[in-house]
């Protein structure tokens, strides 16, 4: 089966009635064998592993990045100023999750909003270091704008790898897959802070 047929199964699984049409050999036939060999998962994990380490490292960064004085390339922002940032991206993020998400991921599926949020990651956050030199409003609508995008990407990112690593998997295999992605994602979370901290 090739990457294209794999990727065209996983999507068909998260559209209901498609999915049914979706007879016994044409889903992977590794989903039968041991998980370690079903390729499908393990890459939907290596991506969810990877991407949950740039999080952690992103997240670790982003709040000594604003606290730091100028001189250092930093926006001398105080640790209000930099809650009040992280509470209007959680707030985006909630609506973006709640009304935005399930329509954007059923017009393109979790494989293309993945990709797609993969991309448009690395332009925004070359970004920071234009919206660094900003000042004043510029400075805090744009940090804002770029603080919820950055939440958005990270979500819908992670929300596509669970629906890819579910679909990867018969029914009676979910909850060891889900066992395996989270310990990995954990392991690779664990070196984040640390990795974020020493940039």
């Amino acid at each position: 089966m090739s990457h294209a047929d794999t990727c065209d199964v996983l999507e068909a699984a998260s559209y209901g009635s498609d999915a049914k049409e979706i007879t016994q050999e044409e889903k992977p036939s590794t989903s039968k064998e041991n998980l370690y060999r079903n390729w499908p998962l393990m890459s939907s994990i290596i991506v969810y592993c990877v991407f949950s380490l740039h999080d952690m490292a992103y997240t670790e960064i982003f709040s000594l990045w604003a606290e730091s004085p100028r001189k250092l390339g930093g926006l001398s922002y105080s640790t209000d100023d930099v809650g009040e940032v992280l509470a209007i991206s959680g707030f985006g993020l909630l609506v973006f999750q709640l009304f935005l998400y399930p329509f954007v991921e059923r017009f393109l599926g979790p494989i293309m909003v993945s990709r797609a949020a993969g991309v448009l990651t690395i332009p925004l956050l070359t970004s920071y270091h234009y919206i660094a030199m900003l000042s004043g409003f510029s400075l805090s609508l744009l940090l804002n704008f770029a603080s919820v995008l950055k939440n958005v990407l990270s979500v819908s990112i992670i929300t596509g790898m669970f629906i890819l690593q579910n679909n990867a998997v018969d029914q009676h295999q979910r909850g060891a897959a889900n066992g395996i992605a989270m310990t990995a994602m954990s392991l690779f979370k664990a070196a984040g802070p640390a990795g974020g901290g020493a940039l």
